[in-house]
């Protein structure tokens, strides 16, 4: 996707992006509070890491109480889903706890549509 800028607007700078794969737990986790444009960069990372690092999966169901991750959505889903998704998908079982308690702290419309997208009647039953 392309933007015409209007003529004798000037261009913002591309920022670089992060090095996520780099970056402590705790860094992600200040670049997600942050907001900015690779917040959901660090989301992944840390969804990527919870499979073997319980700190990078509590760090990532505690960010998805924030409204910059709660309200960011692409499509149906917001990057809270995604947070959640990851927790479950990285199957250890804290976890999974982890994304239980994520899932709890949802407005029940947010849970009930999560459910749904997930195609399971209980957040315990789902295996994305």
């Amino acid at each position: 996707m392309t933007f015409d800028v209007p003529p004798g607007m000037p261009v913002p700078p591309r920022l670089p992006a992060p090095p996520v794969g780099e970056m402590s737990n705790s860094a992600l986790a200040d670049l997600v509070r942050a907001g900015g444009p690779f917040r959901g960069k660090a989301v992944f990372e840390l969804g990527d890491r919870a499979a073997t690092d319980d700190d990078a999966a509590t760090v990532l169901g505690e960010l998805t109480a924030l409204p910059v991750v709660r309200d960011d959505r692409f499509h149906l889903v917001t990057l809270a889903w995604a947070a959640i998704v990851a927790l479950l998908t990285a199957g250890t079982p804290h976890a999974r706890q982890v994304a239980y308690q994520a899932f709890a702290g949802l407005p029940d419309s947010e849970q009930r549509d999560l459910l749904l997208y997930l195609h399971c009647d209980r957040i315990e039953d789902a295996r994305p």
